[in-house]
């Protein structure tokens, strides 16, 4: 089962040791074959909705920072539970914040 895993944007600055300790995660993830791709997502983008034949295109940010989606992890795991449980350890890591689990379906 692949999960979406992303976490919203917090004020709080980063710590060496953040990095230390997330580096720490990843490597075992990857090393585990979990992770599947992780990255941080910039601020801003562009919005491409449709309605009818009218496509429109607005560029972004769109939301508050404390609202918009910083980063994201796709894992393939056994159950939900093992993804809810990886992300508990990455909000351990991090610390305060919000972070949001998705079923990813398909190939």
């Amino acid at each position: 089962m692949r999960y979406l895993m992303t976490s919203k944007a917090t004020d709080t600055a980063p710590n060496e040791n953040l990095y230390v300790e997330m580096g720490k995660f990843i490597e075992e993830l990857t090393a585990a074959g979990v992770l599947l791709a992780t990255g941080g997502l910039a601020p801003d983008g562009v919005r491409v909705t449709s309605s009818g034949d009218e496509i429109t295109v607005t560029d972004g940010p769109f939301t508050e920072t404390k609202e918009a989606v910083a980063g994201f992890a796709l894992v393939e795991v056994r159950s939900k539970e093992e993804a809810i449980e990886l992300t508990r350890r990455f909000r351990a890591i991090v610390g305060d914040g919000e972070s949001v689990i998705q079923q990813v379906f398909g190939p």
